[in-house]
């Protein structure tokens, strides 16, 4: 990282940590911190989840941790909320699970890519509140207190503008003022991105779903900026890697006449077009 975009991350990191940690000392001092845990152990088991040590309510990725300025970040990607695996008090860390191990996978069987997924990649999330299932969080918003609803809302706001700041950083050090870069056409601004951000997972991205606040933030941050902006032209929208439903899709929609990134582009392009409308 250059010392503008390695100070654009020191600061991210820590406000990520700083928020995560305000989110959690207002549950506490609501004196709710038993209660969201009742809650998310109760949305478990009604979705059938087996019992698992609840370690973690509201998860800082402490992966980022790891990261020095002599790294660099190729893929920002987004998943929903932290789960079982990633709330366990030895991991605290995103996306470890299974679905972190097909995206671990899919990199290391296509190194034309050139990402080193544990090293190249920064994974963030939605909102960092637990839950063993994505869904879950719609009970805690409909039969927890008040407050727990407002942190999800405000936690969704927040990783979205915060996130669209870190990007623009990474993508270009010849940013504007106004934090946009304007070249020639959108794929020549992809050429000239060095970091893209790939939301993975878009089922609660639809209308009326759980993360149309994050949705709605991350579109009105880029939006900004035209579309020839180079982070702008490097945001991707992709099914999730849970139940393999990432690589069914990009076969899917994956073109024989193109390589891997092309068909990369190409698939994240498209729905981002239907997801976030442009």
């Amino acid at each position: 990282m250059t010392d503008a975009q390695w100070r654009s991350f020191t600061q991210f990191k820590a406000d990520f940590a700083k928020k995560t940690a305000e989110w959690y000392r207002r549950i506490e001092s609501a004196g709710l911190a038993d209660a969201l845990r009742a809650l998310q152990k109760k949305a478990a088991e009604r979705d059938g989840v087996p019992p698992y040590s609840l370690d973690t309510q509201i998860v800082y990725n402490r992966s980022i941790d790891d990261i020095k300025k002599e790294d660099d970040i190729k893929i920002i990607l987004i998943g929903d909320n932290p789960g079982k695996d990633e709330q366990l008090e030895r991991n605290r860390c995103y996306l470890v699970g299974q679905s972190g191990k097909i995206a671990d996978g899919f990199f290391r069987k296509n190194p034309e890519l050139g990402i080193d997924f544990r090293k190249n990649v920064l994974i963030l999330n939605k909102t960092p509140l637990h839950t063993a299932k994505t869904k879950e969080l719609a009970l805690l918003i409909k039969e927890g207190p008040p407050l727990v609803a407002d942190i999800i809302l405000e936690s969704q706001i927040w990783f979205a503008e915060a996130t669209a700041i870190l990007h623009r950083a990474l993508c270009s050090s010849s940013a504007g003022q106004d934090g946009c870069t304007n070249v020639a056409n959108s794929a020549e601004a992809r050429n000239q991105c060095s970091c893209e951000l790939w939301l993975v997972g878009y089922a609660e991205l639809r209308p009326k779903g759980l993360f149309v606040p994050y949705r709605d933030a991350l579109n009105a941050a880029y939006k900004e900026c035209p579309s020839e902006d180079s982070a702008r032209a490097s945001v991707f929208v992709y099914q999730h890697f849970s139940m393999n439903r990432f690589l069914i899709d990009l076969k899917e929609k994956s073109q024989p006449e193109l390589t891997l990134k092309e068909n990369l582009h190409r698939t994240g392009l498209f729905h981002r077009k239907e997801i976030l409308g442009w």
